[in-house]
């Protein structure tokens, strides 16, 4: 898994794991932030937010918070059940 942070514009990926504490967690789920979701990097400049697309909306996250996104670059890497 690489964090959220490191696509590049285009790129289509999987969440694969939130890392932070609870509140963190919560907030990202409530965004659409989930175990599986697709999430395609709609802007990333190298430095400032990132803008993502997740479940059809457009979210920007602060360059903090998008490394704290773990992410698969491909379906197949993406594994639900728990190592």
């Amino acid at each position: 898994m690489v964090p959220l942070e490191s696509l590049s514009p285009g790129e289509t990926c999987f969440v694969g794991a939130l890392q932070g504490g609870h509140r963190f967690v919560s907030r990202l789920a409530s965004l659409g932030f989930t175990a599986g979701a697709e999430v395609t990097m709609v802007r990333n400049f190298g430095s400032g937010p990132v803008i993502v697309l997740v479940r059809g909306a457009q979210i920007a996250l602060g360059r903090g918070e998008a490394h704290h996104v773990r992410v698969h670059r491909s379906e197949a890497g993406f594994n639900a059940s728990p190592s």
